[in-house]
């Protein structure tokens, strides 16, 4: 391969895209308003993997990329990728209960805890198991942590803080101040804990450092989980895992003699060792109902026309929580339209204006994933089984939740992903009269929460692409409130639907960018690149060896 540096100062130097630009017409906000409108219609019943919203949605996503004009993607000349899955979801009611000091506490399921399992078992029997304390149950030898000691948790329940020690600090320490690590998911506590060998997991809810409300685990919790078909799976997973809302925990930590604050400022240490609650214990009885599915993502193609076996992707994801408790309204259905129906959206979009017009140098794939909401499965499927071979893609653009309330001074990004797209993000949006804004929240780890996320760690130079909070009308203070008022409110929820108020004129003007960018990278012969302090920069610089 040519010396990348001349070659990155020529994609540098590249004229930028004006909206008047884009062929096809240029983006459409009845397009885009009209895609989200029915994605997010009680006809497609949330868009649940592996139920029959999903059957609608896939054959409308088809329907749309074969009218702009684009190629199936999928296997064999077909438009999807079967990705399968196992279905763990509870069966029936779920008995469970805390005894402290002999006094037994029942605990109501979707209230005080959200109980589920991925446990390869059709039932959970979980009697007196004690509770250990341990911390954020974070193992980090390059940070010279460990909330273990080599303490022994086999036949015990973990009781674990959400994010990673720095998020209430006064001063950055081992994790990078309040921007969360992957240390700080859910889903590594979940993964670390198998490795330790707990029986169960109780992960402390609280709204800040979660970046989200209890409404929100509940509505997650109460769906079916999904995971990749393992013969060991019992290895992967916990026997019973879940969330326990604040105030119990708190009511626990002090009924064992101990102070929850005092607890959490000694879990911000590393001096830090796990303890047991007292006496305490956690008892747990359901059914759980497995089975394997298939569910799908779908893919459409345009072939470069110089390099067609080195590729750039669109994604987004398509699938939502389907239906769950009404809410106040008797609305049972999770309708997902910002949540990721606009990203669908553009997904189509982008792929009708490009089959519009000149094709790029590279191919283009526009991928519509599946079970984002179930911890990145669809995205981790594709990369572990790539259609395009993964060392020549060169970027993955991947859009979530692009805004429904009017323009946008800016376009924002998500997390800090230490990777070349997002000063080209950036150039690119500055070049369309507007700002870039970095991630303004970097505590809520949406870095880790996007799809983009498993092409990363795949080696992929990815970003996760949306809406920023400069509103032309109020400013970032109603940016603000707005997102916020939707976070405590409809993420997740029934509420997050498309009325006819939608607004798309920030969703075209974020779009119109998407589209510069993803040109620039199929028609350059640069390669993105990770930067310094990424923790993929390795990764993918054996790529690079390959590719050579």
């Amino acid at each position: 391969m040519k010396s990348p540096l001349p070659l990155l100062l020529l994609s540098l130097c590249a004229m930028p895209v004006a909206a008047t630009d884009i062929p096809g017409g240029g983006i459409s906000a009845d397009n885009l308003s009209r895609h989200v409108r029915v994605l997010a219609s009680d006809e497609f019943e949330g868009r649940a993997p592996a139920t029959p919203g999903e059957e609608k949605t896939i054959a409308y996503v088809v329907s749309e990329l074969t009218k702009a004009g684009v190629q199936p993607g999928g296997v064999q000349g077909a438009w999807a990728q079967d990705v399968p899955l196992v279905r763990a979801q509870v069966d029936g009611s779920v008995t469970s209960s805390v005894t402290l000091g002999g006094a037994v506490q029942p605990l109501l399921n979707g209230d005080d805890v959200v109980l589920q399992s991925l446990s390869p078992v059709d039932r959970i029997d979980v009697v007196d198991a004690p509770l250990v304390f341990v911390g954020y149950g974070i193992t980090a030898p390059e940070r010279g942590w460990d909330d273990y000691k080599g303490a022994d948790l086999k036949g015990k329940v973990a009781v674990v803080l959400v994010n990673d020690p720095d998020f209430e600090t006064a001063t950055p320490g081992a994790f990078d101040g309040r921007a969360v690590t992957y240390y700080g998911r859910w889903t590594y506590k979940y993964e670390e804990l198998a490795r330790q060998g707990a029986v169960g997991v109780l992960i402390v809810h609280e709204t800040a450092p979660a970046a989200y409300g209890w409404a929100t685990v509940r509505a997650s919790g109460l769906s079916p989980v999904f995971d990749i078909p393992r013969a060991d799976a019992a290895k992967y997973h916990t026997r019973l895992r879940g969330w326990m809302q604040r105030d119990l925990a708190v009511s626990l930590i002090k009924r064992a003699g101990l102070d929850f604050e005092a607890e959490k400022r000694r879990a911000q240490t590393p001096a830090f060792v796990p303890i047991a609650l007292g006496d305490a214990t956690l008892s747990a009885s359901f059914a759980v109902k497995r089975d394997q599915v298939v569910t799908r993502n779908v893919i459409g193609r345009l072939e470069g026309a110089k390099r067609p076996d080195e590729t750039v992707i669109y994604s987004a994801h398509w699938d939502a929580f389907g239906v769950g408790e009404p809410d106040a309204t008797g609305d049972g259905i999770r309708h997902g339209a910002i949540d990721n129906a606009t990203g669908v959206a553009a997904v189509i979009e982008l792929a009708r204006v490009f089959a519009a017009g000149p094709r790029p140098q590279r191919s283009l794939l526009f991928m519509a994933l599946t079970a984002e909401e179930k911890g990145l499965q669809g995205a981790t499927y594709y990369a572990a089984n790539p259609l395009a071979p993964l060392e020549k893609t060169a970027a993955v653009l991947n859009i979530e939740m692009l805004s429904p309330d009017g323009a946008n001074r800016d376009i924002a990004s998500w997390g800090n992903g230490r990777v070349s797209l997002e000063g080209d993000l950036k150039r690119v949006a500055e070049a369309q009269g507007r700002t870039y804004s970095p991630d303004p929240n970097l505590e809520a780890g949406f870095f880790y929460r996007a799809d983009h996320f498993a092409f990363a760690r795949a080696g992929v130079p990815a970003i996760t692409v949306g809406a920023g909070l400069d509103r032309v009308d109020g400013g970032v203070a109603s940016g603000k409130a707005l997102r916020e008022a939707y976070f405590a409110k409809c993420y997740h929820q029934p509420c997050d639907a498309w009325t006819p108020s939608w607004d798309a004129t920030g969703q075209v003007q974020d779009v119109e960018v998407l589209y510069a960018l993803g040109r620039e990278v199929a028609e350059g012969d640069a390669w993105p690149r990770w930067l310094d302090g990424s923790e993929f920069k390795a990764v993918r610089e054996g790529s690079d060896a390959e590719r050579k």
